[in-house]
């Protein structure tokens, strides 16, 4: 590419000045985006400032209390953007040569998978010590939201998820049972119909999870309404409050941890379960995985089993 067409961006330090950029349009803040960067606010608007005489053009404006973007800075957003995605690329192929001994791995899972993870992630990083690792742990509707976004490199599914657009890789079964507090009259029962244990007070997860997405499903599989006494934002609280006799529910049996027995929950034993929509690595079709993703994702289907399935506790 011919230097001449790009000379302006090659002075004055212009890809810390487009960071800064980058910050203040996402954060409609001066203040806020120097907070992000560790910068002072006059150090923000000298790069600002800076940028825009390099531009040769204005790039913000103050509307109330917020900043927001002119169309030259609309013009300037989208292409620095595309630049920060290109450098990433860069730098996945040149850790792709490096090997592994450097490099970043960005996962997005479940909230049940918060259960079995960071297990997995721990003995990988212990082969690869050097690798860096973020790990987000979201509701399913979040999950779906951030996987459309290709904001991670892989994502971490109960169930593969709808759709024609994704590629799949099966982890692990995922049992999902039901559950009442150990003293549960129907704890001692055997092979008790569906209908029976939804006479029951119900306790369900917040809509846009998949513990919830499955229950509906099997209600409605059954032609029968729970009767819902009360809806719980996690899992922890589901099981306290299964625990404290508030009702009953089903979960994947990851929720009930690994390797520590829980003497006062009770798998119940009712027809039709465990359900098991399994554990998958899931990404957008068409996606380039960087060679650290492949690596783990080789390791986690090599390991799993053994690392976590084998752990699962007795209750």
């Amino acid at each position: 590419m011919p230097q001449s067409a790009i000379r302006r961006y090659l002075k004055h330090g212009t890809l810390p000045q487009l960071s800064v950029f980058e910050a203040v349009a996402r954060l409609g803040s001066f203040t806020k985006a120097g907070e992000e960067l560790f910068m002072a606010q006059p150090t923000v608007s000298v790069q600002m400032k800076k940028l825009s005489e390099t531009i040769g053009l204005p790039l913000v404006e103050q509307v109330g209390k917020r900043v927001q973007l002119t169309d030259a800075g609309r013009v300037l957003h989208e292409g620095c953007l595309d630049l920060f995605k290109a450098l990433v690329r860069v730098e996945q192929n040149l850790a792709d040569l490096r090997g592994l001994e450097t490099g970043r791995l960005q996962l997005a899972v479940s909230t049940t998978a918060e259960y079995f993870m960071p297990r997995i992630l721990a003995a990988f990083v212990k082969h690869h010590p050097k690798i860096e690792v973020s790990l987000q742990i979201l509701n399913r509707s979040a999950l779906l939201d951030r996987m459309s976004r290709n904001l991670d490199d892989l994502y971490v599914f109960g169930g593969v998820p709808e759709g024609d657009d994704v590629v799949s890789h099966q982890i692990l079964p995922n049992p999902i049972v039901a559950l009442a507090h150990a003293g549960h009259p129907l704890a001692r029962d055997k092979n008790i119909p569906f209908a029976r244990f939804a006479e029951e007070p119900f306790l369900m997860r917040e809509t846009g999870s998949g513990s919830r997405v499955t229950a509906s499903e099997l209600f409605t599989k059954h032609g029968i309404k729970p009767r819902l006494r009360m809806e719980l934002s996690n899992n922890e609280a589901l099981k306290q409050a299964i625990i404290a006799g508030l009702g009953v529910s089903i979960m994947s049996r990851y929720a009930l941890g690994l390797d520590v027995p829980h003497e006062q929950l009770a798998v119940l034993d009712v027809q039709g379960f465990p359900v098991d929509p399994g554990w998958f690595f899931v990404h957008p079709a068409g996606k380039q995985l960087s060679l650290v993703a492949k690596r783990f994702m080789e390791f986690t289907l090599r390991e799993a089993r053994a690392l976590v399935f084998d752990h699962l506790s007795k209750p």
